[in-house]
């Protein structure tokens, strides 16, 4: 560990803290920041002394109306993001536009993108035709594409990429569609060349094979399937954490299918549920976490894992699902320190019944796409959750059995994933907790869910926003919000923080539209904020 000095305030405090995996000081390069997935920013210029001067320096609209989910990548003086079809770099400071890129293909249902990842002068994002591109980071113009997932089969690329050592890694989604597997890839980031392939759940003779399979095959014996039920699931659909010193990919696996008729699919089904780790070179299985066996509510193991190294040395962990914990393990030895309710816990226990059952949290989490950051001015993990419940009613096994290949395969026809409670009885957390204990250090309650990106920072703040369309600048020691302000869209993406030279910055991904959430209407736009 090295000394690091933060100001808080007026007050100077010299305490040690780990170094973080490499990134440059003042961007923000990757989804997560780093490939780790941290989330810490060390910039420190807005901090609690400042924060109530926050004003929005300028706005990017894609004039789209669209699932906007996608995080922000700032790197090279440039800020990158994406819609469904259109991957778009601008100015960091004025959100002057760079170039825009549009790729025609069928729209999916959702119109969710998450974002880009770079190296090397290429961007690289994923695509709902199944394809992975990769566009010159100056122009803009297509270097390569590549399929890696099938649309017609129900199968999407909307996670966002990270890179490294010259790889692109990226999974496809829609584990929830009959028929589909989730799959990991790392593609060659100078030609697209597919490197290696890792089926996340056991692989059939008849299952396609587009590369090398990496080695260590999930063990089909946890999949105890009634006749005529195939293996579904174990999809991958947000973004993805890497280790540089071990060179380990860590992948979250989403749900087995049919969701709610667990009776169908007998065993632990894995490697749905879980986090597994990849030697990211070969794609080779090292080991796995099991986060959420036998799900039975839609409870993916939904974002990238938070890796980072405590200030007593232990090497953690980090996860949030949709089931609505925060667990932490301790990386080497696989021990769980702790598994702690971050949102309402109703009701998960009971069995979901033909005329209906209602659990918190619902099926749309707990945590969504964005999991928690590691606070390293407090050595505190944050997690932001949604609280929202949901009524399931359950098909009998021949409806179940009758859904066709490639269509949504949740087992209840009534409700699809659920009906949600109404938009006045949801709400959202913020909690930061102690990373070695668990301990709670403070709680903040939002009056709308919280599934954009939560970023601390060495200033002593954290920023984040809810799906009303509020951002809000919070005291990361106390919890004390320090300044808030409506931003007309709902936050459903990225936030981050960088400094161009210009002065800090936060970066915010505004107005998600979605048939699932009913948010306020608005086009999707990037907003640049800073302390005036």
């Amino acid at each position: 560990m090295r000394p690091f000095t933060l100001f808080l305030g007026t007050t100077a405090l010299a305490v040690a803290m780990p170094v973080l995996h490499a990134a440059p000081v003042a961007d923000w390069p990757s989804y997560n920041r780093t490939v780790a997935s941290e989330r810490f920013s060390p910039l420190d210029a807005i901090k609690p002394a400042n924060a109530g001067a926050m004003k929005i320096v300028c706005t990017y609209d894609t004039g789209e109306s669209t699932g906007f989910q996608s995080g922000l990548v700032q790197v090279d003086g440039a800020l990158f993001a994406t819609t469904e079809h259109d991957t778009f770099s601008i100015n960091p400071d004025t959100c002057k536009p760079n170039w825009r890129m549009h790729e025609d293909f069928k729209n999916s249902y959702l119109g969710a993108q998450r974002g880009v990842a770079i190296e090397n002068g290429r961007v690289f994002r994923g695509a709902s035709n199944g394809n992975v591109y990769a566009y010159d980071e100056k122009t803009g113009a297509r270097l390569w594409h590549t399929q890696i997932a099938d649309q017609e089969k129900g199968e999407t690329v909307p996670a966002a990429p990270i890179v490294w050592n010259g790889l692109v890694f990226i999974g496809n989604a829609g584990g929830d569609n009959r028929g589909v597997k989730g799959r990991m890839y790392a593609l060659d980031a100078a030609t697209g060349k597919i490197a290696w392939e890792y089926y996340l759940v056991p692989k059939s003779a008849s299952d396609p094979t587009r590369g090398p399979q990496g080695s260590g095959a999930p063990p089909a014996a946890t999949w105890n399937n009634a006749p005529g039920v195939e293996i579904t699931g174990g999809a991958t659909w947000t973004s993805y954490s890497l280790d540089p010193a071990s060179g380990e990919l860590y992948v979250p696996g989403g749900n087995p299918a049919p969701d709610f008729a667990k009776h169908l699919r007998k065993g632990e089904n894995l490697y749905a549920g879980s986090v597994v780790v990849l030697d990211a070179k070969t794609g080779a299985y090292k080991r796995h976490f099991p986060i959420v066996p036998e799900d039975f509510h839609d409870y993916d193991v939904s974002s990238a894992p938070a890796l980072f190294t405590a200030r007593n040395g232990t090497d953690i962990m980090a996860l949030s699902p949709k089931d609505g914990f925060l667990y932490a393990f301790e990386r080497k030895s696989g021990k769980r320190l702790y598994r702690l309710p971050m949102t309402t816990q109703f009701n998960t226990g009971a069995p979901l019944s033909p005329k209906g059952t209602r659990f918190c949290p619902g099926t749309q989490g707990g945590s969504e796409w964005n999991g928690p950051a590691y606070d390293m001015a407090h050595d505190a993990v944050l997690s932001g959750q949604v609280d929202w419940c949901t009524t399931v009613r359950v098909d009998g096994d021949d409806k179940i059995a009758s859904v066709s290949k490639g269509q949504a395969w949740s087992g209840s026809s009534k409700d699809g994933f659920g009906k949600n409670d109404p938009k006045a009885r949801w709400g959202g957390w913020l909690t930061s907790v102690d990373a070695i204990t668990g301990k709670q250090r403070w709680r903040f309650k939002a009056p709308n869910p919280i599934i954009g990106a939560v970023t601390p920072t060495a200033g002593g703040v954290a920023f984040f926003g809810d799906m009303g369309g509020n951002f809000y600048v919070i005291d990361s020691a106390s919890g004390k919000v320090l300044w808030k302000r409506a931003l007309r869209g709902a936050v459903g993406g990225g936030v981050i923080t960088y400094d161009t030279g210009a002065g800090q910055k936060v970066a915010v991904s505004t107005g998600l539209q979605s048939k699932i959430w009913p948010t306020p209407k608005a086009t999707a736009q990037i907003q640049v904020l800073a302390a005036e």
